[in-house]
């Protein structure tokens, strides 16, 4: 640890490259958290439960009383979702298929980008670290390999380039890819999380409509 932590001094050959990884592990961090609070907590609900507790007044054809459930949760993606679906019903009227479904989809169409968005920054992240870590790993390689080249300096300072230049080399790689794996992983989670939420969505939405356009 010590180590890397040398490569954040400007006497090391390795200082540029690593404070341009600490920065993008700055932003790494920021993106993955306020990701992880919006998809995991904001965002996501227990879907069958709630959903049971909305068929159950759909049924009743407590249509004010559905749409005030889904409100008391605003946050809640499929609860926004049916929020739309529920509300022309609420309103009084009859209303067709088609009706609902597009309510539906403007719904969807409201609530996906959200939880999509900024997600994908994470493995692009992942890909720039180990790049940035690549360019420390050859720029130390040409420092060690330039060492052994150079003449009128005596072996203990050839000595000390090389293992200058080994270091940037090992340090900036290491740095990289320190960063791009939790990026990967955090991405991947996140990711398939999301995709759940949106089939959650997709699934209860067609079976509210269904449900709905039965009691009609």
């Amino acid at each position: 640890m010590s180590e890397i932590l040398a490569g954040f001094s400007t006497e090391s050959s390795a200082f540029l490259y690593m404070w341009v990884l600490a920065a993008v592990a700055a932003v790494m961090v920021a993106i993955a958290v306020e990701r992880s609070y919006y998809i995991i907590v904001r965002s996501n609900i227990d879907a069958p439960r709630f959903m049971g507790k909305i068929r159950s007044l759909v049924q009743a054809g407590q249509y004010k009383e559905a749409l005030n459930l889904c409100d008391s949760a605003p946050d809640k993606a499929l609860a926004r979702v049916v929020a739309s679906g529920l509300r022309p019903m609420a309103h009084g009227g009859e209303l067709d298929f088609r009706t609902i479904q597009n309510s539906v989809d403007e719904g969807t169409l409201e609530v996906i980008p959200k939880l999509q968005e900024r997600t994908g920054f994470l493995a692009m992240i992942a890909n720039v670290a180990t790049l940035i870590g690549l360019m420390g790993t050859i720029w130390g390689l040409i420092i060690a390999f330039r060492s052994a080249s150079i003449v009128g300096i005596d072996a203990a300072e050839k000595s000390r380039l090389l293992a200058d230049g080994i270091s940037t080399a090992m340090n900036t790689t290491l740095a990289g890819l320190a960063i791009a794996i939790p990026a990967i992983l955090i991405y991947t989670y996140l990711h398939n999380k999301t995709i759940r939420i949106i089939d959650e969505i997709d699934e209860h939405t067609v079976k509210l409509i269904n449900l709905i356009t039965s009691n009609h």
